[in-house]
């Protein structure tokens, strides 16, 4: 291996040891003092009880692990959201799990643990898949109040979400662990099932603190919104159970009997790991987001024995496309080629650009994908479309609305891996959050944007100089260098991997050798839920 495929190991294990020292302070949620009190209850932590509930053979992919990052600091922060959410099996059975975390802030709910369970309920509902609440929150987080209660995506677009998961046939299960006041009562009552634990397990509308004061009524929490109460006199739960463990006993046995989903058909064979190995990609992906390399050669350590079908390969070169199969599953790949490419077509392609050729031939085979019913992978290193005279002659707006056509329309379970830069136009035509892909995640090398820092410092400089000079203030080279940085670093922060992440921009940042992982239990679960829509993308420019 030469001295630069090693100084690119080198950074890349570093990216990913720097994700996992962060996941791990996120795990230990509200931290040894609040766990500590969760315990004296009798109760398992949220994690614990995810743990005791999934199958221990099976794979565990979370999502929104980081999501408020280094967000709401002046209420001391908000792990997680306060919220554990992610797709696991029970009993051998495919599920999304919502667990929230009483270790942080009793599990109230701040504005983006609404965005975060909104994004659960979404992929079970895309995926029919069945979904498990373990519940534990003190409710809306008030001092929030107006940024979580009265708009469409706030905190009532959950309960809609049960009633319509409901009437889609969508099992739902909800296990009251803890607290469980105000509005966030009608979650668990409008699930299938809910069951709720003795001693520590409580709902109603109001506490026992509101009702004296609404009304004047003394009454204990536990007369007001126990197991006892609503098991033997309310009827408002089904089940009762004596401890954490027997609730979760209980969730398994009833996911034992679910009859099998409908099957959508993505065609599947025996799994094979790649032939070219996979810890390569470390030395492959460079240190820098401006340097060259072969997306192939990832792609390659990527699809099983390496094999890969590509797609009019002497072609648009800027964008790889071809079929392979990741953990078994066929999948139609389209990526970025971040190598400097000739073309008869052009003097010279640059990587991660996008051309007319490029989207055009990415369209048309996004359309044979959804012709043949094969799940599409997007692996985005982009630094947007081609621009320029020649360009904009040549039809490139005309081209590139063609290609977000397609992937906009597109009927296929779409995932997107963003390797590298995911900037401006290239982000929506390369399966951008707002395309609705199935999965999203980054590696840590990450970069979303609308464009790139640089170019973006530059041009954010001379708006803030145009206003500096209009106030009559003078800017000499040295505060023009303080302010260029100023500008660079700020701007720099906001297009992290970790930025994104905390925002649910992406559903998480994972390492590169957990992306077969990824795609293959995204795929089992878009298995689940039968393609009902026809492809057809409308009117397009020709």
């Amino acid at each position: 291996m030469n001295l630069e495929f090693n100084k690119n190991e080198d950074v890349n294990k570093q990216f990913v040891f720097k994700v996992k020292n962060r996941l791990d302070a996120i795990y230990k949620g509200g931290g040894q003092k609040a766990s500590a009190k969760q315990k004296e209850k009798g109760k398992l932590l949220a994690r614990e009880r995810i743990t005791y509930l999934i199958d221990p053979d099976k794979p565990w992919l979370e999502i929104g692990a980081f999501v408020a990052e280094e967000m709401y600091q002046e209420q001391g922060g908000c792990p997680s959201a306060g919220v554990i959410t992610g797709i696991g099996y029970i009993a051998g059975r495919q599920c999304m799990i919502v667990a929230n975390d009483a270790t942080v802030k009793a599990g109230a709910w701040f504005p983006m643990t609404a965005k975060k369970n909104l994004r659960a309920q979404e992929i079970a509902m895309e995926n029919r898949l069945p979904i498990i609440y373990l519940v534990d929150s003190a409710g809306v987080y008030l001092p929030m109040q107006d940024e979580i209660f009265p708009d469409k995506e706030h905190f009532g677009r959950i309960f809609r979400n049960n009633a319509l998961m409901s009437s889609m046939g969508i099992v739902q299960i909800s296990a009251i662990m803890g607290s469980c006041v105000a509005g966030g009562a009608y979650l668990p009552i409008m699930s299938d099932e809910a069951m709720i634990v003795e001693g520590t397990g409580s709902v109603f509308l109001a506490g026992s603190y509101l009702v004296k004061s609404a009304i004047g009524e003394d009454v204990d929490n536990e007369t007001l919104g126990g197991a006892n109460t609503h098991c033997e006199i309310s009827g408002v739960t089904d089940y009762k159970h004596p401890n954490d463990q027997a609730c979760l006993d209980s969730i398994k046995n009833i996911m034992s009997m679910l009859g099998s989903p409908k099957n959508a058909g993505f065609d599947r064979i025996k799994s094979a790991m790649p032939q070219k190995d996979e810890q390569e990609i470390y030395g492959l992906l460079p240190e820098s987001r401006e340097k060259p390399y072969d997306m192939l050669d990832i792609i390659e350590r990527l699809v099983d024995n390496s094999d890969f079908e590509e797609y009019k390969k002497l072609y648009g070169q800027s964008i790889i496309c071809g079929l392979g199969r990741i953990d078994g599953w066929a999948v139609g790949i389209v990526a970025n080629q971040r190598k400097v490419v000739k073309s008869k077509k052009s003097e010279m392609q640059f990587g991660g650009v996008i051309y007319s050729d490029s989207a055009d031939k990415a369209t048309r085979f996004i359309m044979n994908c959804n012709q043949k019913k094969i799940p599409l992978v997007f692996l985005q290193d982009v630094t947007g479309f081609m621009v320029g005279s020649r360009s904009e002659q040549g039809g490139i707006i005309k081209d590139g609305a063609k290609m977000v056509n397609a992937v906009a329309n597109s009927v296929v379970p779409k995932f997107t891996i963003v390797v590298g830069n995911s900037y401006g136009a290239g982000n929506y035509a390369m399966c951008g959050k707002a395309y609705d892909p199935r999965l999203i995640f980054a590696w840590p090398s990450a970069k979303i944007a609308v464009m790139g820092g640089a170019q973006a410092a530059k041009t954010l400089l001379q708006i803030q100089e145009s206003s500096l000079k209009a106030k009559g203030e003078e800017i000499n080279k040295e505060k023009k260098e303080t302010l260029l940085k100023e500008i660079t670093d700020r701007y720099n922060s906001q297009t992290t991997p970790f930025y994104a992440a905390s925002r649910l921009w992406v559903d998480g940042i994972i390492d590169p050798l957990e992306t077969r992982k990824v795609i293959s239990m995204g795929i089992e679960a878009a298995n689940q839920s039968p393609i009902e829509k026809s492809f057809n993308v409308g009117i397009i420019q020709t």
